[in-house]
């Protein structure tokens, strides 16, 4: 399985060890996390939870008395890290016989009695769903027995956790607003792993909100597998399933966002990631009331072909997603659009394959997230479709494609040349000391020199010059 594609200098790695001062003085945790942002998300949560139990973090696994593995099952090569890094992990018990290993998240799920009967590589699994669970099972697995809890749940949204801030900068943060999925994408394991989709209280969401611009965070993403479909109703119900009057009275994800942007006009607010079968104009002109709501969205299309979206089951057209796509530009005229693109899937052609480059084409998206498609266990493809494209085709596939997002990201950043960007500081940058670097309201990194600014300042940047992904100038 080809390694994803990434045309964008600000998203994170795949892997980061999640690291920060826990309170007590108990025993100590490694902790992992692999995969998306809520991932990233659901980690902070298990920090929490595992804060007011005494624990304290350390960079160096084989001083940990508990390592945790928070993982992902999206795709094949993400599985295979983590396998690998859980075997280094075991090794780590010939010198600590008493070290405890688990898994956490979306793999936990999936794989759950293999990695406790037949690979024997961990005493404790835990879903997206247990987290809540964790201080029984790690007194269960102290006393020598496999601990495991993945049962889903249709209501933890862990809306009253506080989440501990791990690995961040101080400035960024995310805010869950939704858990789990009900689209059965073909190809996708989430509605398996995480569960069906609910929706968070927005009270909590708003106060968490509050809370963190008050402990100096200047920018939040709200989260979800499918934000625009965040629906609160006070219990639990679908749209479909309300009255005129409850409808009327229910929180969509178009107010919550408004809500959130009216914490303080200084405070940031992005989201992820949307569904074009979902996204209303509501939330378009949202955006553009707003000055803090980032004019970025990622909006996945997974292909140009309208025979592979339906074998995909995405719930769109080629057409019903490119008139999305006009709704954006005519709504919000300067957003930064991204997109996750699936080459290679079940039965798809060489035109069909030229259909997504031609929708590249008339997009001209300015990053993108790309992948050779990779059968996972227990999808609709899975049991439906024969995975029949061959690997080398869809290596070759895949490199048009990110040949051709190169070009348009190059292209699209070039625009911002020239133009004066309001730009959120979060750091030094990494190829110069003396530099800072931050991003604009359309998610493109800048770098200008330092001088007396620091992170979480909100910088006016002349735009001078640009690398294919990168603007380069000056405070003015």
């Amino acid at each position: 399985m080809s390694e994803n594609k990434v045309i964008d200098e600000s998203i994170q790695g795949e892997a980061l060890m999640i690291e920060a001062p826990l309170r007590g003085n108990g025993k100590k945790l490694f902790l992992e996390s692999y995969g998306c942002a809520m991932n990233f998300s659901d980690s902070e949560i298990v920090a929490s939870i595992l804060k007011d139990q005494g624990y304290t973090t350390t960079q160096n696994f084989f001083e940990a008395d508990v390592i945790f593995v928070n993982t992902c099952a999206i795709r094949e090569g993400a599985e295979q890290r983590v396998r690998q890094r859980l075997t280094e992990y075991k090794k780590a018990k010939k010198t600590n016989p008493d070290l405890i290993v688990g898994v956490l998240g979306c793999m936990a799920e999936r794989l759950k009695s293999k990695f406790l009967e037949e690979e024997k590589l961990v005493d404790i699994v835990v879903g997206p769903d247990a987290y809540r669970d964790l201080p029984n099972l790690l007194l269960s697995a102290e006393d020598g027995n496999k601990a495991v809890n993945v049962l889903l749940s249709k209501e933890e949204t862990y809306a009253d956790i506080t989440p501990v801030r791990l690995g961040g900068n101080g400035i960024n943060a995310f805010i869950s607003i939704t858990r789990g999925c009900d689209n059965m994408c073909a190809f996708c394991v989430v509605p398996f792993t995480r569960g069906r989709e609910r929706s968070r209280d927005p009270e909590t969401i708003v106060n968490e909100a509050k809370n963190l611009f008050s402990e100096g965070y200047r920018e939040v993403t709200l989260l979800g597998q499918n934000v625009d479909s965040y629906l609160w109703t006070g219990g639990g119900l679908k749209k479909e399933n309300l009255s005129k009057e409850e409808q009327e009275n229910a929180t969509t994800f178009s107010q919550l966002l408004e809500r959130v942007a009216l914490v303080n006009p200084d405070l940031r607010v992005r989201f992820s990631t949307s569904h074009p079968k979902d996204m209303t104009d509501d939330v378009l002109y949202t955006i553009a009331k707003y000055e803090n709501i980032c004019s970025y969205i990622h909006l996945p299309v997974q292909s140009g072909n309208t025979r592979i979206l339906e074998m995909m089951n995405r719930g769109y057209t080629r057409e019903w997603y490119l008139s999305r796509i006009d709704a954006i530009r005519r709504i919000v005229p300067d957003a930064g659009i991204s997109m996750d693109i699936i080459t290679g899937f079940c039965s798809e052609t060489e035109e069909e394959h030229r259909d997504t480059l031609s929708l590249m084409e008339a997009v001209q998206y300015d990053f993108g997230y790309m992948f050779a498609y990779s059968e996972r266990p227990k999808t609709l493809a899975e049991r439906k479709y024969k995975d029949d494209v061959p690997a080398g085709v869809k290596s070759r596939r895949l490199a048009e494609i990110v040949d051709l997002q190169l070009k348009h990201s190059a292209i699209r950043t070039k625009q911002g040349v020239g133009k004066i960007h309001r730009v959120l500081v979060e750091g030094v940058s990494k190829k110069s000391a003396d530099k800072l670097f931050g991003r604009n309201s359309q998610s493109t990194v800048v770098v200008f020199p330092k001088e007396n600014f620091k992170p979480g300042d909100y910088v006016n940047v002349l735009a001078e010059t640009c690398t294919g992904a990168t603007l380069i100038g000056k405070a003015v």
